[in-house]
């Protein structure tokens, strides 16, 4: 392991960031209070060049790993969710933590877990998504509010898809809510045609990463879902199995195993919760009367659902799990999708 003159925990917050600096012999040379501004955080090392940064995933911490890097450090970017000794301790404060990520990074750099950030190219496609996904979300909850309004007053909002909503709606509107319910569905109006041009961007998106097509290859997954699968692993060889896809993105149970106590516990949820989203969503559909594609994973999650709503939910998450890891298994193979595989992906599920 490279030995480093000093080794630095930086805690990041959303104006400052608390900085502790050690020395090889794990003694505290410095403190700082560091503005979050980019040339105040280079100020703050340059009278400790080369050293070994620690700093917690995060809003920052993109930008932050860059500037870092650009003033010759290295950087470890921490899992928090893998720091029991930082998120759980009694005496937990921003300096504590500095402190904390200072001596793990010295002692042994694996115990932070360290993450890789995608490319700045995949980081700003996957901005078009997410940004989608925001306003689909502001849609939903209008929806809901017009609804919801409507039958105060004793009236009901026309059975109506999302995108057609904003045009049913206006001819229910009583008298007495046009001036507050009108201006909303006009607002509707426009946020459809804002996911509408989403979508047009999404598909031009979808052209430029090829393993998308193969990806779209499974009933339920569309250019959205696949597109956010590539975006977000980036790299399939990055993952030795494919089965280790669905812990990446928290899907499987998480373990409470000592002794003879063996507990299964709810799914870790760790990982990109957008894309854990999408995936299940996928499942839903896969498992749903509108599809019409019998399949080996349709079958599977049927089976699991048999048992009442627990199962029914048990099998969507399942059913998302195994759909992970098919898709890695298509993009790293290229194999054509086959519903009833008697090899190859059956091994990967």
């Amino acid at each position: 392991m490279k030995k480093y003159s000093t080794y630095v925990g930086m805690d990041c917050g959303d104006r400052r960031h608390q900085v502790c600096v050690l020395d090889p012999e794990g003694e505290i040379v410095a403190r700082k209070d560091v503005r979050n501004r980019e040339r105040e955080v280079r100020e703050a090392l340059e009278e400790f060049p080369e050293s070994l940064v620690a700093i917690e995933v995060g809003t920052h911490s993109r930008w932050l790993e860059r500037t870092l890097n650009e003033a010759g450090h290295d950087v470890l970017v921490a899992n928090p969710r893998k720091l029991p000794a930082i998120t759980r301790s009694a005496r937990k404060t921003d300096r504590n933590d500095a402190e904390m990520l200072a001596r793990l990074a010295r002692f042994d750099p694996k115990l932070l877990y360290p993450i890789v950030h995608r490319g700045k190219r995949a980081h700003m496609d996957l901005a078009v998504l997410k940004s989608r996904d925001a306003v689909v979300r502001a849609r939903t909850s209008l929806i809901n509010c017009v609804r919801g309004l409507l039958k105060s007053e004793g009236f009901r909002a026309p059975s109506s898809s999302a995108d057609a909503f904003a045009k049913k709606v206006v001819s229910v509107i009583p008298e007495g809510l046009k001036s507050a319910l009108v201006p909303l569905a006009e607002e509707i109006g426009r946020m459809t045609e804002r996911i509408r041009e989403y979508d047009r961007s999404v598909e031009a998106l979808a052209g430029k990463y090829p393993e998308v097509e193969l990806l779209r290859q499974v009933p339920g997954v569309g250019p959205i879902t696949a597109l956010a699968y590539a975006l977000t692993l980036e790299d399939p060889q990055r993952f030795r199995k494919s089965r280790m896809v669905g812990p990446y993105l928290g899907l499987t149970p998480k373990k409470d195993q000592s002794g003879e106590v063996d507990k299964e516990l709810r799914i870790s949820k760790h990982g990109d919760e957008f894309l854990r989203r999408l995936l299940v969503s996928a499942a839903q559909y896969i498992l749903g009367p509108l599809n019409k594609r019998e399949s080996a994973l349709r079958e599977f999650g049927l089976r699991l659902a048999q048992g009442g709503k627990r199962a029914k939910k048990r099998a969507v998450v399942a059913v998302a799990r195994k759909l992970a890891v098919v898709l890695h298994r298509l993009w790293i193979t290229g194999e054509v999708y086959e519903a009833f595989p008697e090899q190859g992906l059956s091994r990967a599920m």
